[in-house]
């Protein structure tokens, strides 16, 4: 497991720390930034950089471990699909796992990926809790549609999910890694009244409420231009191009763009045919519409406990958005921790899963 730093909400020196053992992320040389930059910079965006996987920090990241890593694995608990349809009348792919008279767990996945994105929680969670998870739109198995892309979508989709599949007096856990994360604020921006009715806590891992272009740290030019200008980064973003084809090209630019140095030749892997999976139309169209993404208003509404965590190496979601986020709810008195995972990327929910489930958990027990 990979340490973490621990900032719980409203305590008086406002930091708290635990570990939870790991490794250190590892500088590249200047020169060999400088001759991955361009093609990261085209790769990130016709690949996408909405990749999951699960990785095992070594003390050095050259090395691989090559023993299969059972988080990865298809479920052993049996899916039921479970027919849910948004405002609009889009159907929606909703598949759970366990008792369904357990306590539910709520996961939203981020761009580019899909409910495989979450096999680290659902191997780790679906003995003791009936564990839900959906396609976003274009992802999956659900249809991308014709009504324009938006986060009046990923709020409505959400709560079409919610009503379905959490029911009588339960309450939910709700997880939301990237645009998932983004999902759950869009949802309490626009069902404020539904928050305390089917939410127990929320955690928001790796997300942001906005400014996604201006700081990301993907591509560090120069110290004059350390991140990518906005007009570049929407058309970036917005790029529509298909690649269908694993190779060790498209893998290096996958870990570069999402993971940290340490990541597995099977982690690495299983983020390629994850978002090689992800049609251009439906990455190209979500970054678009996410590169003007700014929902900050929406965290007012969000008054059950929350768990914001990041980890320190992302490069898509720096820990800059979860410091106002956390900021904003530990103001508002409902921050329940800031969590920082060391050495840890973008795709944090997989890349340090013992962390992450260890606090579903805890946000369970509430």
């Amino acid at each position: 497991m990979a340490p973490c730093d621990v900032r719980a909400g409203r305590l008086p020196n406002r930091q708290r720390t635990a570990h939870h053992g790991g490794g250190q992320v590892t500088a590249q040389s200047r020169g060999s930034k400088r001759r991955i930059l361009v093609g990261a910079a085209a790769g990130a965006a016709i690949i996408g950089v909405g990749a999951v996987v699960r990785s095992r920090r070594t003390r050095s990241s050259a090395t691989f471990v090559a023993e299969p890593n059972p988080a990865l694995s298809d479920p052993v608990h049996r899916p039921e699909t479970i027919s849910v349809t948004s405002a609009d009348g889009h159907p929606i792919h909703v598949v759970a796992y366990g008792d369904p008279e357990a306590q539910p767990i709520v996961l939203s996945h981020g761009w580019t990926c899909s409910t495989a994105y979450w096999y680290p929680q659902i191997n780790a969670l679906a003995d003791d809790f009936r564990v839900i998870t959906y396609d976003q739109r274009g992802h999956g198995r659900t249809e991308l549609g014709r009504n324009p892309l938006s986060t009046d979508l990923l709020a409505d989709d959400l709560a079409a999910v919610l009503e379905a599949t959490v029911t009588g007096d339960k309450k939910a856990v709700v997880v939301g890694h990237s645009m998932g994360g983004m999902s759950i604020m869009s949802w309490a921006g626009k069902y404020p009244e539904h928050v305390r009715a089917k939410a127990r806590a929320v955690m928001l891992a790796s997300t942001a409420t906005d400014s996604l272009v201006a700081e990301s740290t993907l591509i560090p030019l120069s110290q004059r231009l350390p991140t990518i200008p906005p007009p570049v980064g929407r058309v970036l973003l917005g790029w529509r191009s298909s690649v269908r084809v694993d190779m060790p090209a498209t893998r290096r630019v996958i870990q570069y763009a999402a993971m940290a140095p340490g990541s597995t030749r099977e982690e690495v892997a299983f983020c390629t045919r994850i978002v090689l999976d992800c049609h251009g139309r439906t990455r190209g169209g979500w970054g678009a519409a996410l590169s003007m993404l700014d929902i900050r208003a929406a965290l007012e509404n969000l008054q059950v406990p929350t768990t914001v965590l990041v980890g320190t190496a992302d490069r898509l979601t720096p820990q800059s958005h979860s410091r106002r986020i956390s900021d904003v709810l530990d103001e508002a008195g409902h921050l329940q921790r800031l969590i920082r995972l060391p050495a840890i990327g973008h795709m944090s929910t997989v890349e340090a899963p013992g962390p992450v489930n260890d606090e579903i958990r805890r946000l369970a027990r509430l």
